[in-house]
């Protein structure tokens, strides 16, 4: 950001008092929360770094690394001592003491936007590294940044900043968080459409190159009655013979064509009877992989949907969840994960997955489903009695979105897994739900 800017911005902080909570809502993004109309997000991206104000979505990773703790720990529900510009340099210092404690203790959060220097560094009164975003080391830059080192000053600059005065500060800041996400959002929807397209294409040709059950199981009857005719004329079935008149269930000649290498007339019906039972079994194959694709196609059909329906990026970024080992169990290719605050919420792409969720899930889970209609089933994974209201209304819009594709109100039940009983696949009796509402589009 331009020197200028963040000099009006430092001032313009100064109003603020209090800091009621600060954390990490991205690899790079720092989100302070001054109160309920200010949620600020400090981008640290190296070369890329924005201030913005704005409240995002829910998050779906929980950041949990010393930085992220030490984070929490001093700046939540603290008293703001001081905001400045530091060293005459595109840094702002954010001074804290933290409320009823103890021991006051003074912290210092510094958010530097030097370029490709960019960091957010945690210090004490006495300037000595406490953690930082970025752990610099000193054969890499003259300017360390490690933990129990006091940090130095970065080079002062070496011109003068030209001036942009900004009309109103917070306006600019809510439009910047506007464009940004509009930009941002766009950009996302492209991309994770681009990719749900393409393995659309895939399955939808692997469900068009299947071959018709219809035709197999009639070639299941035409060799079960061939092997009847053969047991009723054993007598004119020749060894070894390539074909033989028989006379068929209503009296009329007929040319049979037998199948090769049989030695006796009871070999043929055999072999009949086993042609008959492999066509109808592979029919029987076909038409479960022809449902699963079916399925599989209607899901990733929602999926584009709800990407398109998308209003910010970080409802399409809780959508395609990081790839990591956060999941005890075995990934499966019937259920989708998502994470929401931290938590796992579990959607069952067919029903398959919709079984495989009623039979995994615990008794203190809470299971969702639309009411009074055929839906996924989504599972909340917690142990815990009361869930925060945003959870809950995310996973039941997960619910909707990945279960009807018409706009409209729909009505979500929850309740917890022990509430469920289990009558036939994925059909269910439920007790003692509450309901939420939903909207789609």
């Amino acid at each position: 950001m331009r020197y200028s800017y963040l000099k009006q911005i430092a001032e313009y902080m100064k109003r603020f008092t209090r800091v009621v909570a600060a954390y990490r809502y991205s690899d790079t993004g720092i989100r302070l929360i001054f109160d309920s109309d200010n949620s600020w997000n400090f981008e640290m991206q190296r070369g890329n770094s924005t201030i913005t104000i704005g409240d995002a979505a829910n998050r779906g990773k929980m950041y949990q690394a010393p930085f992220d703790v030490l984070l929490a720990k001093r700046f939540n529900r603290s008293t703001i001592q001081s905001v400045a510009l530091h060293n005459e340099d595109k840094i702002i210092r954010i001074t804290v003491t933290q409320s009823g404690a103890y021991k006051s203790e003074t912290t210092i959060l510094q958010l530097e936007f030097t370029g490709k220097h960019t960091n957010a560094i945690i210090l004490d009164k006495e300037e000595q590294v406490l953690e930082a975003l970025r752990h610099i080391d000193a054969d890499i830059s003259t300017r360390s940044v490690r933990v129990g080192q006091k940090l130095a000053n970065p080079p002062t600059l070496p011109f003068v900043p030209k001036e942009y005065p900004l009309s109103d500060v917070r306006e600019f800041l809510v439009q910047e968080f506007r464009r940004l996400s509009g930009e941002k959002l766009e950009r996302l929807k492209h991309e994770k459409k681009s990719l749900l397209v393409k393995r659309l294409a895939q399955l939808q040709k692997h469900l068009d190159a299947l071959e018709d059950e219809k035709a197999l199981l009639e070639e299941s009857q035409e060799a079960q009655h061939a092997g009847h005719l053969v047991l009723a004329n054993l007598d004119a079935i020749n060894p070894y013979a390539a074909s033989a008149e028989v006379t068929d269930f209503e009296g009329k000649k007929v040319r049979l064509q037998l199948p090769s290498g049989c030695s006796s007339a009871a070999g043929c019906a055999e072999a009949f009877f086993k042609r008959s039972k492999k066509a109808k079994q592979k029919a029987i194959g076909l038409h479960h992989e022809r449902h699963n694709l079916e399925e599989k196609i209607r899901h990733h059909a929602l999926f584009i949907q709800t990407v398109e329906e998308a209003r910010t990026p970080e409802e399409i970024a809780l959508l395609f969840p990081a790839k990591g080992g956060t999941s005890r169990l075995k990934t499966s290719d019937s259920v989708a994960e998502f994470w929401i605050e931290g938590v796992k919420v579990s959607l069952g792409k067919s029903e398959k997955g919709n079984i495989e969720l009623l039979r995994g899930a615990k008794a203190r889970d809470i299971w969702m489903h639309l009411k009074d209609r055929p839906s996924a089933h989504v599972v909340i994974t917690t142990d815990k009695q009361q869930l925060p209201e945003r959870l809950l209304e995310a996973a039941a819009k997960l619910c909707v979105d990945f279960s009807v594709f018409e706009k409209g109100r729909y009505l979500v039940d929850y309740t917890p897994r022990r509430e469920v009983k289990i009558q036939e696949g994925a059909n269910v009796l439920y007790t003692n739900y509450k309901t939420l509402s939903v909207e789609k589009g």
